[in-house]
């Protein structure tokens, strides 16, 4: 073999040996571009799906957080009272951390995991973690029979289904705040504030007669007049 072949097939080799190095490199390549992306796809999705998510649902709760004079409305209006606290629909936990400032055993409902996680951690931060839980749970799931203070941010699609579940659950004693959108058909007790800040309180012994009376009124039979029978 001449040189000249000789050559020439060690720079055919050389050549061939580069090309695989290249192939190989950009599959490497590829393969790691691949694997950022559908992590970064998944990271998005976890902490994009619980905001999501609800909002897929026939009825949801938005998260649009409390305003400080909503705060404080519906500590106000329940100054008086004392016991547990529910709130419905808790958000970032500022109304359940401020209802255990201020002296009740408040627990908050929520769907979205990431905002119970952060009120969780921030309760523990304002020292209030023993008197405060937070719950990941659909309203519609759970019985509010236990507690005398209910709070509601509601929107105007759930109020009237939410006036028939309150109404069987709650005992007599209790109270209702609604913020933003008040009920349907109950008669509020008071109100505070004003716009979007105003709060309504009403009494749970007040719409639960109202109910008792509504069912009476389908259950008891209508009499129908009859002829009178003659000998």
């Amino acid at each position: 073999m001449s040189q000249e072949e000789l050559f020439v097939g060690s720079a055919s080799t050389g050549q061939f040996n580069s090309d695989v190095k290249e192939t190989k490199s950009r599959s490497r390549l590829g393969v790691i571009v691949t694997g950022v992306l559908g992590g970064s796809l998944v990271a998005l999705y976890a902490v994009a799906a619980p905001f999501v998510t609800p909002a897929l649902r026939k009825i949801c709760l938005p998260f649009v957080p409390a305003t400080t004079a909503q705060v404080e409305n519906v500590l106000r209006v329940l100054r008086a009272r004392t016991g547990t606290l529910v709130d419905i629909g808790s958000g970032d936990g500022r109304i359940v951390i401020a209802a255990a400032k201020h002296g009740f055993q408040a627990s908050g409902f929520e769907l979205n995991p990431w905002l119970v996680w952060y009120s969780r951690y921030k309760a523990w931060r304002e020292g209030v973690h023993r008197s405060t839980s937070f719950h990941i749970s659909d309203l519609w799931k759970v019985s509010f029979a236990q507690y005398s203070n209910v709070v509601i941010f509601g929107v105007p699609q759930m109020m009237e289904q939410l006036e028939l579940k309150l109404a069987s659950e709650l005992p007599s004693t209790a109270k209702v705040v609604a913020c933003r959108f008040p009920f349907p058909t109950w008669v509020p007790e008071h109100t505070a504030g004003e716009g979007i800040d105003t709060v309504w309180v009403y009494d749970a012994k007040t719409f639960k007669s109202h109910l008792q009376r509504g069912m009476t009124r389908k259950t008891t039979p209508e009499h129908e007049d009859t002829p009178d029978s003659h000998a």
